[in-house]
């Protein structure tokens, strides 16, 4: 079985608890498709770390947009489509996972409820897990199906109409050395500058052999119809998910998934990947060495770029949170920002965007953890992140089909002078000052407990 198997399969095992910061469930059942349920923003504080002084505490929306579903939801991707005012987001419902999409007309205040994206003829969703959502412009989006256990095969699927209709699938081929390409991120959608026009589309894949992953890069001059030979990056050998994003000066970035440290052999759960950035000063024909941000624990990034420059970087954390006062594990959401176009990151200033509680003990201690990030950009400067979480099952419940969720979060960055402080920037990728926190208070690796615990 390939990795990439393995991690579809561990996404039925993702159950969800109650967060503090969360509703409590509605007792509604599966609502009508179409229909909009009321506005489900919720008043909410995303906290920004200042060093050794005080958390800024900073007002922000959140919902749970999936909070009247009573159904899995697992992996958000969100688009924003400006010329249409609209959200779109494509989610895996139930399982075996498919595709559905939702939209919203009203900023993610509102969403209508969730469609397949195709119907079969059994009058089922018949497309199974979508990953890689892009939006073209004019219309069109596409995105990929991984293929997931008993629905679909492995295929790329293009709408021309918002997300209305999508039209016959393409299968996905392989790497330039005959290898399956397993896809996670969306394709880069470069422009020209002047004109607007797609010049074209950048996508990774990666292949696993044994415990070690080799990522590739490939691109598209036809919106994604044909795809060149895929490029085996040197600088990606032990590299497997990789989000390609264009910075301000015009750079290509790669935030990479790392594979699990050498160091914690033994250790198969993909929690203990860890997060780095690797970066190409020629439109992605050569790359710099992957520079870790965090040795493990952290992932699933999706970044965004403001209007000064500034990258913002949303990601999971599933490893490296201190238990909780109950000795229990903790997950959540984090962004970190780079005022230097991805060289450089500002842990010391990062943003705690949600924190919960994981409820549960023993091996299946990650049942409640967090899983994808996807942020958009909004016209007046908000940030929308989407991301996989949950709230709802109790605990010592170990159905692996329990509820799960999609958290939305509209936050800002803060616009204040802060302090200078650099030490968690200055400290070694894996160190524990840089891995290990504490949500519930100030200081980082500050109670002595194992990094890799629990």
């Amino acid at each position: 079985m390939s990795d990439f198997t393995r991690r579809l399969l561990s996404l039925i095992m993702w159950t969800v608890i109650v967060s503090p910061l969360m509703p409590c469930a509605s007792a509604e059942g599966e609502s009508t498709p179409g229909k909009q349920r009321p506005n489900g923003w919720q008043p909410h504080k995303v906290r920004q770390l200042a060093g050794k002084a005080s958390n800024v505490r900073l007002p922000a929306k959140f919902q749970v947009v999936t909070e009247s579903w009573n159904r899995v939801v697992a992996v958000p991707y969100i688009v924003n489509m400006p010329d249409k005012d609209r959200l779109l987001m494509l989610a895996g419902c139930d399982y075996p996972h498919r595709a559905f999409v939702l939209t919203s007309d009203d900023r993610g205040g509102t969403w209508t409820n969730p469609r397949p994206v195709r119907i079969g003829d059994d009058g089922k969703a018949s497309i199974g897990l979508g990953t890689s959502l892009a939006y073209l412009g004019k219309g069109k989006l596409m995105f990929y199906e991984t293929g997931s256990v008993g629905v679909g095969h492995p295929a790329r699927w293009f709408s021309s109409d918002y997300g209305q209709t999508w039209g016959e699938p393409l299968s996905i081929t392989r790497t330039s050395d005959e290898k399956p390409w397993s896809i996670w991120d969306p394709p880069l959608v470069d422009r020209d500058p002047t004109t607007g026009r797609i010049t074209y589309l950048a996508e990774t894949g990666y292949a696993q052999s044994g415990t070690s992953s080799q990522a590739y890069i490939r691109f598209s001059t036809n919106e994604g119809q044909s795809w060149s030979h895929s490029i085996k990056v040197p600088q990606w050998q032990g590299v497997n998910e990789v989000y390609l994003f264009r910075a301000g000066n015009g750079d290509l970035l790669a935030a990479c998934r790392t594979d699990v440290p050498r160091r914690l052999k033994g250790k198969t759960l993909d929690h203990y990947e860890g997060l780095g950035i690797s970066i190409s000063r020629d439109d992605g024909r050569t790359w710099s060495a992957v520079k870790k941000l965090y040795d493990y624990g952290r992932h699933h990034p999706s970044l965004v770029l403001m209007p000064n420059q500034d990258i913002v970087m949303t990601y999971v954390v599933r490893l490296g949170y201190v238990d909780d006062p109950n000795g229990l594990p903790q997950f959540g959401i984090e962004a970190v920002v780079s005022h230097d176009h991805g060289v450089t990151w500002d842990f010391d200033h990062r943003y705690l965007l949600h924190v919960w509680s994981g409820k549960r003990k023993g091996k299946t201690y990650w049942w409640p953890s967090s899983q994808a990030t996807s942020s958009t950009l909004m016209r007046d400067g908000a940030i929308l992140t989407a991301f996989g979480t949950g709230y709802r099952i109790k605990p010592g419940k170990d159905s692996p089909q329990a509820p799960r969720d999609v958290g939305l979060i509209e936050w800002r960055l803060n616009t204040k002078p802060i302090n200078t402080e650099s030490t968690i920037r200055d400290a070694a990728f894996d160190s524990d000052l840089r891995n290990v926190f504490d949500p519930q208070g100030q200081n980082h690796a500050s109670t002595g407990q194992s990094p890799l615990k629990p």
